[in-house]
């Protein structure tokens, strides 16, 4: 039998060790971290106590974990996707349906991470929650970004705006986990977006513009609609 390379046995070691974080996942949000016990974990992990000793020193290493890659690859989705997207509100209009969908699609990693981890003040040491913290400063820079640009007051307060999107957003899903109201959250999200965004709106701005081009016949209209005005239709 061929012996395996650096490489193949890394890769190895790594889909195992993401087995145990997995597995750890499912078994603290059924249990609770006091309640959940390495054997347990293992079990679901498919591996060893001894396998899961050799990749983590305590139960506690385990929970600390697991929220940093998934909260690594989420940053990094978001970053990208709202670079696709022009203006502040719908910026963070992304952000809160980002937020929302990613924990109802994950509700095990959403109870470990609203239910657990919060409650533990050892975690604000860790990597994972500065990768956390770094996700949340992306509402501060989207909602500096629309007062700059015209779009949001200039009195707005870009701390409080996001106070209240991750107080409204974790409030939704605590709920959901542990009542199961709401019965999606996601569906919630352009409700809570429109009220945030109202809040942010600038009254004094210009209002939309749409332009229009239409080719017929090799003859061109261009069509300037506001909400003020119906642009009357020019030959090109």
């Amino acid at each position: 039998m061929a012996r395996q390379t650096g490489s193949a046995r890394s890769a190895k070691s790594e889909r195992r060790k993401e087995d145990i974080l997995r597995g750890a996942e499912r078994v603290f949000a059924e249990k609770g971290f006091l309640e959940a016990t390495i054997s347990e974990v293992a079990r679901r992990s498919g591996v060893s106590e001894a396998t899961i000793y050799d990749y983590f020193g305590s139960k506690e290493e385990i929970l600390f974990t697991i929220p940093l890659e998934t909260t690594r690859r989420g940053k990094e989705k978001l970053e990208e996707y709202l670079t696709y997207i022009r203006s502040a509100s719908d910026r963070l209009r992304a952000i809160i349906h980002n937020y929302l969908d990613f924990y109802e699609k994950h509700p095990d990693y959403a109870a470990v991470a609203l239910l657990i981890l919060k409650q533990n003040p050892r975690f604000l040491e860790t990597e994972a929650y500065r990768i956390i913290r770094e996700w949340s400063r992306t509402i501060l820079r989207v909602v500096e970004e629309g007062k700059a640009s015209g779009e949001f007051r200039s009195q707005a307060d870009a701390y409080v705006t996001r106070t209240m999107v991750l107080g409204a957003v974790e409030h939704a899903v605590i709920g959901w986990l542990l009542l199961g109201r709401p019965s999606s959250p996601s569906a919630l999200a352009e409700t809570l977006s429109a009220q945030i965004i109202q809040g942010l709106d600038n009254p004094d701005r210009q209002g939309w513009r749409m332009e229009i081009s239409l080719t017929a016949d090799g003859r061109t209209k261009n069509y300037r609609l506001t909400p003020e005005e119906e642009g009357e239709p020019s030959d090109s």
